[in-house]
């Protein structure tokens, strides 16, 4: 069951919000409790013991690094729940890609083969990231180990963030659970920044989805330079668009139930460098690495090439986390490589540089990147970069342009490109105007607005009820 499916949207969602505001405050947390579980056990099934066995643990080894007095033990138990996470982690997330490389090792050697397939449970690199950080910070005395196991269990639950983030510190939300207003201004707000995670989502990653899953799909032997340099466009304004809606889809639903989070996006691709592209970028990932990796190896406290070292060894690790796949792997090496060379020299040479000319980088560099995020194997890869390079095949006749890029794909590319710039009707309400004046472009300004949420809401909804393609790209990290 994902956000932008017609038995969420017209079902579950206002189930929940009808009951959660219907039932007295004190029942509010328990309600939610129950809808996060229905939710994880709709999309799981008997998997959700997972998640539920992950929750007992890490609140008993909370509350133990929380009680302990030595450092020593506390450093111990700390160690333990860490270890505990990341076994878990490794069984049902690499397992299958270790075992996959030693099959592939041992028949290359004709030792035999092996083979294993573990599925990989929903959101399973979010709830344990969550639980990572929780015991983490109760370690560094940053938070407080929460007794109720009910309130620790909602917040690694809590429906709208459980399968795909946006990753939340327990010390930015542990108040906001034991208390929190129920105003409508929060529910209105929550409703419109849902409704714009909705379009973004469903009008523009889902359309230019399409043509970049046509696009990927085409034999390597068999891509032409023009269908390649569309399939990357259409690709890399999908991923912003699918994942940034669905954060506004999240942190909309957290405003409803009276949740403040932090932003997740913040228009990544106006960057001018890849390290502000990170500073824009998954921005809850950025800050888990940099706070809970990066730092506690020595960030860039122990000289510039230690620095240089940790940066690559964060962004591997940041692509092994995306996926247990060679191409994510070199993805992240790809933004560490690059990270480690403006750290070097190339951020002073960008400073001076024309500011078109930076953007343009920072552009061609997040764009290459999305070709090994995208493609299943290195082999497809290089062929994609061949074709980019204008290398690609002689196919023009059999994989025309035009085939892909027709007048709906056309004005959602440029939807696309207007939306992922901060662009917006900022309309003044003051400059010496009377009080009417004032009021009246006020109002103006707030029916303009609800007419085209309306029309996003009746697009996405239309556009749902076709049953057609509606995928979620990070539901598999």
């Amino acid at each position: 069951m994902v956000f932008a499916s017609p038995i969420f949207l017209f079902l579950f969602l206002p189930l929940i919000l009808a009951t959660y505001f219907l039932l007295p405050r004190r029942w509010g947390n328990a309600a939610l409790l129950v809808a996060s579980l229905a939710f994880y056990v709709w999309g799981e099934g008997l998997y959700a013991t997972i998640v539920i066995t992950s929750i007992a643990f890490n609140w008993a080894l909370g509350k133990r690094i929380g009680d302990a007095k030595d450092p020593r033990a506390r450093r111990r138990w700390l160690a333990l729940a860490v270890a505990g996470n990341l076994a878990v982690l490794a069984i049902f997330k690499y397992a299958n890609f270790f075992v996959a490389n030693l099959h592939a090792a041992l028949g290359a050697h004709s030792w035999g083969a092996i083979a294993i397939a573990i599925p990989l449970p929903l959101g399973i690199s979010f709830f344990t990231f969550h639980s990572i950080s929780y015991l983490v910070d109760i370690y560094r005395k940053n938070a407080t180990a929460q007794r109720n196991i009910g309130s620790f269990a909602l917040y690694i639950l809590l429906f709208p963030q459980l399968i795909a983030g946006p990753i939340i510190r327990y010390k930015d939300i542990a108040q906001q659970i034991a208390s929190r207003e129920r105003r409508f201004a929060d529910v209105a707000e929550g409703v419109r920044r849902f409704v714009i995670g909705l379009g973004k989502k469903v009008l523009i990653a889902n359309t230019l989805g399409r043509v970049a899953d046509q696009v990927f799909a085409i034999a390597p032997s068999e891509l032409n330079t023009s269908v390649a340099w569309l399939g990357l466009v259409c690709y890399s304004l999908q991923i912003y668009f699918d994942f940034s809606g669905y954060s506004d889809m999240a942190i909309g639903m957290m405003r409803m139930f009276g949740f403040r989070v932090l932003e997740n996006f913040n228009y990544p691709y106006i960057a001018q460098s890849i390290r502000e592209f990170w500073r824009r970028w998954h921005i809850s990932l950025s800050n888990f690495f940099r706070d809970y990796l990066y730092v506690p190896l020595g960030g860039n406290r122990r000289g510039r090439v230690r620095a240089y070292v940790n940066l690559v060894i964060v962004f591997l690790l940041c692509g092994l986390w995306h996926g247990a796949n060679w191409t994510f792997v070199l993805w992240g090496v790809w933004h560490g490589v690059f990270l480690m060379l403006e750290r070097a020299g190339l951020d002073a040479l960008l400073a001076r540089a024309w500011r078109p000319l930076r953007h343009g980088y920072a552009l061609v560099v997040v764009a290459g990147a999305w070709v090994l995020f995208r493609c299943e194997t290195l082999p497809q890869a290089g062929a994609f970069y061949m074709a980019l390079a204008g290398f690609g095949a002689s196919t023009e006749f059999k994989y025309p342009l035009g085939m892909f890029l027709d007048n709906l794909v056309a004005v959602t590319l440029a939807a696309g490109i207007i939306g992922a710039m901060p662009f917006g009707l900022r309309l003044s309400v003051s400059g010496g105007r009377t009080a009417s004046a004032m009021k009246w472009t006020t109002s103006l300004a707030l029916a303009t607005e609800l007419a085209w949420l309306g029309v996003v809401l009746l697009g996405a909804a239309a556009y749902l009820a076709a049953g057609t393609y509606n995928p979620f790209i990070y539901f598999r990290f």
